[in-house]
């Protein structure tokens, strides 16, 4: 990690003064007060200048970026990862050969290295981040995978006026299900279960 040491006349010129050099902001840095310095007599005699040592932190996307290297490395493939950063939501899309290891049944596998790599991108992160983790498309298609699931089984269940479960999947593919059936009065959805087996069961209103 880059860092600088730096002096002033007070504490906040000299952090001022590295922020300056390192082109930076203070939400991107660690600051260490090494010394807080000394007026002196008139300003002048005895003055001693602040210093203090200002460390660049590890940027949080490129660590999550290199965290995703080395898992791809170390199951042999070879990814391009394409980042896309929208506000405090970030997106990484994957492509290359054999992806569909990365995907793995029903996306279990992209699933839990999404997981992680949200775990990696916030753990120095003053800012929290939200995570898509794709791979060639996997989720637009995973999307209206679900989208059908849920309009067929509410259809299902308005004939049948039979309550339904549904596979256990992530909060974020339930919501999903949930917004695509909450404009059918019919039926109503609620979720059960605990994690990583809670599911949503839809049911005749």
């Amino acid at each position: 990690m880059k860092e600088i040491t730096a002096s002033g006349q007070t504490v906040e010129e000299a952090v001022q003064s590295a922020l300056e050099q390192l082109n930076t902001t203070k939400d991107q840095v660690e600051i260490t007060i090494i010394d807080e310095g000394k007026k002196g007599i008139l300003g002048i005699f005895g003055a001693k200048p602040a210093i203090v040592k200002v460390e660049m932190l590890p940027s949080p996307i490129e660590e999550a970026e290199n965290y995703i290297k080395q898992w791809t490395t170390n199951m042999n493939l070879d990814v391009d990862i394409h980042t896309t950063v929208d506000g405090k939501h970030v997106t990484f899309e994957l492509n290359g050969e054999n992806i569909a290891i990365i995907i793995g049944k029903r996306g279990q596998t992209l699933n839990a290295l999404q997981y992680l790599v949200r775990l990696v991108i916030n753990k120095h992160s003053k800012i929290y981040y939200t995570v898509t983790l794709d791979a060639e498309g996997y989720r637009e298609r995973r999307r209206e995978t679900l989208e059908s699931l849920a309009s067929r089984t509410a259809n299902k269940v308005i004939r049948t006026k039979s309550k339904v479960a549904l596979e256990p999947m992530p909060a974020f593919e339930r919501k999903i299900i949930h917004s695509v059936l909450q404009n059918i009065p019919e039926v109503s959805t609620y979720s059960d279960g605990q994690e990583p087996h809670r599911h949503i069961v839809i049911k005749p209103s």
